[in-house]
């Protein structure tokens, strides 16, 4: 509330014109008189984001558990990852839509890219951080690579495993938006880039305001589904 009260202050005080800046009343207006439109949108996002964050998370834990079961592999391929990584997503965005389409596709392969990393660096950092006294005394009842990374690493990192996913899930809006604004005929950023160019600011903000629900949400769901996992790590 203080911060729709100090929003709304600014508007008054500065009197600035909608187009720069629209009031909070004029947005839940817009979010009540477009909601049709609206949700329709935040549909399209949210299944690229699912499936974006799905596959992310899925190919940043294979990852990880190929630099661990691997470490010969893992000195070659984490450098190149960290490459990869250092690169704008302003910069990868138009090659995806020029490479996969306009379609849902570039969304999906632009929001897979950001969560990969996140999940991929805890996941391994938590493989490699195992417990040296538990490595020790699996070794000695007989325990091999396999199954030491089977039956006590992986599961040992699996908090760490949640945590790059808590990380990803608020960055995983952000990548299917970036796909949208770049080339896109549906979704909410489609949405905010139509009312940006036609100075619609209430549209703009009331799509944003969705955006970040979306994310808000989804890291939410996330932190419901870590303690389902990691139940074990929360006991005495």
């Amino acid at each position: 509330m203080a911060m729709l009260a100090l929003w709304q202050a600014i508007v008054d005080l500065a009197d600035l014109p909608r187009y720069i800046l629209p009031p909070p009343v004029s947005v839940v207006e817009k979010l009540w008189s477009a909601r049709v439109m609206l949700f329709a949108q935040s549909l399209v996002t949210l299944r690229e984001i699912l499936a974006g964050f799905a596959a992310g998370a899925l190919f940043g834990a294979a990852a990880a558990i190929g630099i661990a079961a691997f470490p010969r592999f893992g000195r070659f391929v984490w450098p190149v990852l960290v490459v990869l990584q250092s690169f704008p997503v302003f910069v990868i965005a138009p090659m995806l839509v020029l490479w996969f389409g306009f379609g849902i596709a570039s969304k999906v392969v632009m929001t897979t890219i950001i969560v990969f990393f996140p999940v991929a660096s805890n996941f391994a950092d938590g493989l490699r951080r195992t417990d040296p006294d538990v490595v020790a005394a699996a070794r000695l009842d007989g325990a091999g690579h396999v199954a030491l990374l089977r039956f006590i690493r992986l599961p040992l990192a699996l908090p760490q495993l949640f945590s790059g996913l808590r990380i990803a899930a608020p960055l995983a809006p952000l990548g299917a938006v970036v796909g949208e604004w770049v080339g896109s005929a549906g979704g909410l950023g489609f949405v905010m880039v139509q009312a940006n160019a036609r100075m619609q600011t209430d549209t703009v903000f009331a799509a944003m305001l969705i955006l970040a629900l979306e994310a808000v949400l989804f890291r939410k769901a996330v932190d419901l589904a870590a303690p389902l996992f990691t139940r074990w790590s929360h006991e005495d």
